[in-house]
């Protein structure tokens, strides 16, 4: 390998709440030899990673940062609200924006939520991040509303957490730059969609062994002569079916094996 040549790896950003560990599963199987390295990035910081090329692409979170970026839509959120054990909130199965008017709601800096109007009341200072948000409520300044994997990610034994009907959800997409679809970003769109390795859109299809013969089509494989008809005088197997049942090699009458059209000889007289 000469000096210019740099062995190929695939750099994939993920942003919090994103587990990417089943398609980087996939991956690992398909192109063992292109190591894949993960990159844990903010939300906020998400976009600003792909453009600058420290990531080929990545996982994010909806709406895209500009027109030079591509995505995919993948999967839309649940929203819950993060609250402790012993609130009253968690007498319901699920609550509503008006259900928190009256609760002071978190406002981190790092929110992914796009609300029109946040519900509550606003705290006197927003946190610097959703983990430092998730710490006040457990020590019971204000509740949180976040996507359900951010809730899950920040579990705790002391707090547990709502679906909230009317509040906006966030949406999770795979995102790279327009000016760089390589092929392995190409593999790994493939991967994202559920593509198998021999899909008509994949990259890398198997090819058929040259050695195999073509079948023609309509054609069946040789089983062995299973279905075919029997020639003509070996209809030994077929007549013994029709006898199934009845005792073979004796004559109803003679006892013997003798046919139905012979002779019987006269009895003897006694003496």
């Amino acid at each position: 390998m000469t000096g210019s040549e740099v062995p190929p790896s695939f750099r994939l950003a993920y942003v919090p709440g994103v587990t990417p560990a089943k398609w980087v599963r996939i991956w690992n199987e398909r192109l063992p030899d292109v190591p894949l390295t993960l990159v844990a990035v903010s939300a906020t910081e998400a976009f600003d990673v792909l453009r600058d090329g420290s990531a080929d692409a990545g996982f994010v979170r909806l709406p895209v940062d500009g027109a030079d970026l591509s995505a995919i839509p993948l999967y839309t959120e649940t929203t819950v609200v993060v609250i402790p054990k012993d609130h009253l909130v968690t007498a319901a199965d699920e609550v509503s924006a008006e259900d928190l008017a009256d609760e002071i709601v978190l406002h981190p800096l790092d929110d992914t939520l796009d609300w029109e109007h946040r519900p509550g009341r606003p705290a006197n200072e927003r946190p610097a991040t959703t983990a430092d948000a998730v710490e006040l409520v457990a020590a019971g300044v204000g509740v949180l509303v976040v996507p359900q994997s951010l809730a899950r990610l920040h579990h705790r034994r002391d707090l547990t957490y709502r679906p909230v009907s009317d509040a906006p959800v966030s949406r999770v997409a795979l995102s790279w730059p327009q000016d760089e679809t390589t092929d392995l970003v190409e593999d790994f769109i493939g991967i994202v969609r559920g593509r198998t390795v021999n899909s008509s859109r994949g990259r890398r299809p198997d090819p058929a062994p040259a050695s195999a013969p073509a079948q023609s089509k309509g054609k069946r494989p040789d089983t062995g002569g299973a279905g075919r008809k029997p020639a003509a005088g070996k209809t030994a197997g077929k007549s013994a079916g029709k006898t199934a049942g009845k005792p073979v090699g004796k004559s109803p009458r003679s006892g013997f094996g003798g046919a139905r059209g012979a002779k019987r000889g006269k009895p003897r007289r006694r003496s």
